[in-house]
């Protein structure tokens, strides 16, 4: 269920809260995209909810629209009714009675954000009187005479006016409804989980082709799930689904990385999550964390401005200077001369305070070990490309790659995928790729890869379809993992 707090201003709502989407009034009403996103909860922020304000067609349009509005219509018409003190009143008056009856001012006033009261003193008639009036901020005055104590005034509040030292626990009161009326995930037990392939038709570099992606689809169906193809334009309705499937390649300056976060965020399962995207698309930090736990790797030499003059002393020449956070052989060079050396270290540094050196080590092919959930699921050889000393080769806007040739687990020297595996379970347990270098009977790991490609062809050469069911599988066993079904 995707989860709109939509206010007059985008500034009016300064908390981030995660799975919630705050958005302007005026886009809500006037982006047309904004009326087919599926099911929606829209909680309206806005500074006034009076008859025909910006307000009051917020929750009329997500009426119409099928969305559920926190206030609706007929919540605003009852806030702004002569009737509503004694309405309340009525309904809560032993409440009240109760709430007071210890207390001595001559009145009482009530902070109320999402059914919580800010100072904490009438927690139960707090949360009664956002049952009744389903409004997310309420100011009500509560007085006594005559030794009995009266509703005297209730209105609704504007966020923009909730003072400084409110708006952290304005923030947590709502986080704390969300979670307890479990919005995020209301739907029937009996619908099937259903999960995002997110994918770019308009990127060349892709992780997996359209074959692949069709195949796991295929396979979540087989599985008991619905799979549904998603693109960038697509993210807003990311929380209608129980698991998210990256299929584009991620950074984390780039909108994967924020959807990862939000849909992880979100309770959902998420591959690549967003501490997996955080890791291996940088260098400098694997660099770090393999070296710390014994994995063997090349010679390596983490730059910056004070030390350049130590790489060819370190690493000898050629050499292979490394954009920390460099995908697809891109932001990967080789240096065969010092005088290149320094006008590329030089340009590395322009762009980050650290830059990986490494020595070279001239192989005819890369060991690629795909490991899911902390196993072994495909291996690979992947191939220079042709005339050149990286697996792809980038020429004039052309890409060009060396063949992959796939083999079993077990025609693999045991070192290998004993490595691979160590390597990759210091990320976490999605799904990566672990590259190696054979030199001899030594093998380096090069780099640890979030989102690996699976395409028709090459990943899936031995396993063929089942490669799919076995990613998809690890998807419904975490699915029913977190709603608690085990039967399956």
């Amino acid at each position: 269920m995707n989860i709109l707090f939509v206010v007059s201003q985008q500034q009016d709502w300064p908390s981030d809260i995660p799975g919630v989407t705050v958005i302007p009034a005026e886009t809500y009403l006037m982006d047309p995209a904004y009326g087919d996103i599926g099911s929606t909860k829209v909680f309206n922020l806005c500074r006034t909810y009076r008859y025909q304000s910006q307000g009051y067609y917020v929750s009329l349009l997500a009426e119409a629209r099928g969305h559920q509005p926190v206030p609706g219509v007929q919540a605003m018409k009852d806030l702004y009714s002569g009737s509503v003190v004694q309405d309340i009143t009525g309904k809560l008056g032993n409440l009240i009675d109760c709430s007071f009856a210890r207390t001595a001012e001559e009145f009482v006033d009530l902070n109320v954000y999402f059914g919580r009261d800010a100072e904490a003193r009438h927690p139960h008639l707090s949360e009664q009187l956002f049952k009744l009036l389903h409004t997310p901020v309420l100011h009500v005055r509560f007085e006594q005479a005559n030794g009995s104590w009266h509703l005297c005034s209730v209105y609704p509040g504007s966020i923009r006016d909730i003072p400084a030292h409110h708006q952290e626990f304005a923030a947590g009161a709502a986080m704390d409804y969300l979670q307890e009326q479990k919005i995020r995930t209301s739907t029937p037990a009996s619908r099937r989980p259903s999960l995002a392939i997110l994918h770019d038709p308009q990127r060349n570099e892709s992780p997996s082709n359209p074959d692949a992606i069709q195949k796991f689809r295929d396979a979540a169906e087989l599985l008991g799930m619905t799979a549904e193809l998603i693109t960038p334009k697509d993210t807003r309705r990311i929380a209608e689904f129980d698991a998210l499937f990256i299929r584009d390649t991620t950074n984390v300056d780039h909108y994967t990385y924020e959807l990862s976060r939000q849909a992880a965020e979100a309770g959902m399962v998420v591959i690549d999550d967003p501490e997996s995207i955080l890791r291996c698309t940088n260098k400098i930090y694997l660099n770090e964390l393999l070296n710390r736990h014994h994995i063997p790797t090349p010679k390596t030499l983490v730059v910056h401005k004070g030390n350049v003059d130590q790489i060819v002393a370190t690493l000898g020449l050629p050499c292979i200077l490394k954009q920390p956070d460099g995908a697809f052989s891109q932001g990967v060079v080789k240096i065969e001369s010092e005088e290149a050396l320094l006008d590329k270290v030089n340009a590395l540094l322009q762009e980050s305070e650290l830059v990986l050196a490494q020595e070279y080590l001239p192989t005819e092919f890369d060991w690629r070990i795909g490991v899911l959930d902390q196993r072994p699921l495909f291996v690979c050889k992947y191939f220079m490309a042709p005339g050149h000393w990286q697996i792809i080769k980038h020429e004039h806007q052309r890409m060009s790659e060396g063949r992959t040739e796939a083999l079993s687990v077990g025609e693999v020297p045991d070192e290998v995928v004993k490595i691979a595996v160590q390597a990759a379970n210091l990320i976490g347990d999605g799904f990566y790729g672990v590259d190696l270098k054979q030199i001899g009977c030594q093998y380096y790991v090069i780099e640890i890869n979030d989102n690996p490609n699976v395409d028709a062809g090459n990943e899936d050469a031995v396993l063929s379809d089942a490669l799919y069911r076995e990613v998809m599988g690890v998807f419904r066993k975490r699915i029913d993992a977190r709603k608690g079904n085990t039967s399956i």
